[in-house]
């Protein structure tokens, strides 16, 4: 608890002095537009809240702040799908899921908590868009649905399984993966802004690219191997093959939901501009890297 207190504390004070930062930027440069770091800024300091409170507080207070969080983000993941009035009652399925889904992780019931919603929910959750509503824009609104609850409810609500899986550790090891993974996203940000070259994918995201993933992957390998022994029992190679992990994943899915969402507002530019300052841009690698991370160390250590 002590560790995570200091990381804490760390990370609170980078982030007054960024805050700090850019309201003298914006000050002395009134002209830029800065929007992007603006809205950067504001998610981190609300993420910050809820991580404050997933850390510090027992399990219980831990699961019900990655629950909003994942309810936030999958409400912001609707808002952005073109619906018909069709759509609405397996939207509402939807959040009604995510309670229940979180409940499995709060009795530590592992098999109904990894198979609830890849299996249950995804076999069963098209029907109330079968019933009385005919054919039309089924595939289409039944697999995003399919889509969100997997990133943002699945992928997520692994963030909430660390501290009950292991009361001692695991609190330390879900700050552990949220601090690396916002430090790659961060890296790998502003690298392709100043020397990024190689666009991955300019027609999504125009900050992903080759540049920033490699020093990304460097930089959060090296921090990796530097925190690991404050809060994580990680042996020194898994200090290094975490930070990889962390790394690729995170690129992974900051890259794929990019896309996903670019595909969902083709032609709705005010709404991309409306939404890209939400949570749901700065979880998106979080999507990734929680559940794969988990299951990683669920595999090689026996304290998970």
């Amino acid at each position: 608890m002590q560790d995570s207190v200091w990381l804490l504390l760390t990370v609170f004070s980078i982030m007054t002095l960024v805050t700090i930062s850019f309201f003298i930027m914006k000050k002395w440069q009134p002209e830029k537009d800065l929007s992007i770091i603006q809205y950067r800024v504001n998610t981190w300091w609300g993420m910050f809240v809820i991580f404050c409170f997933a850390t510090l507080f027992n399990t219980t207070v831990s699961l019900i702040a990655i629950m909003i969080l994942s309810l936030v983000s999958l409400r912001e993941y609707f808002s952005m799908i073109k619906t018909r009035k069709s759509d609405r009652r397996i939207f509402l399925w939807s959040y009604l899921t995510i309670p229940l889904h979180f409940y499995w992780i709060y009795i530590g019931w592992y098999g109904m908590f990894i198979v609830f919603i890849p299996i249950y929910v995804f076999l069963f959750l098209p029907l109330p868009r079968i019933i009385g509503k005919g054919t039309v824009g089924f595939l289409k609104s039944v697999s995003f649905t399919q889509w969100g609850l997997m990133l943002m409810v699945f992928g997520l609500s692994h963030l909430a399984y660390f501290p009950i899986a292991n009361p001692t550790f695991g609190g330390n090891l879900m700050l552990y993966l949220v601090v690396l993974t916002q430090i790659n996203d961060v890296i790998q940000y502003l690298t392709t802004a100043y020397i990024g070259k190689r666009k991955i994918v300019p027609t999504a995201n125009a900050y992903i690219s080759w540049e920033g993933f490699i020093v990304g992957l460097v930089i959060t390998t090296c921090i990796s191997y530097l925190i690991f022994p404050y809060l994580t029992p990680l042996t020194p190679l898994f200090g290094v093959i975490s930070g990889i992990l962390i790394s690729v994943t995170g690129f992974v899915g900051s890259l794929t939901c990019s896309v996903l969402k670019r595909d969902l507002l083709i032609d709705d530019q005010e709404k991309w501009e409306k939404l890209k300052g939400r949570y749901l841009s700065r979880i998106d690698s979080l999507t990734y890297t929680a559940p794969i991370f988990f299951h990683v160390i669920r595999y090689f250590f026996d304290f998970m």
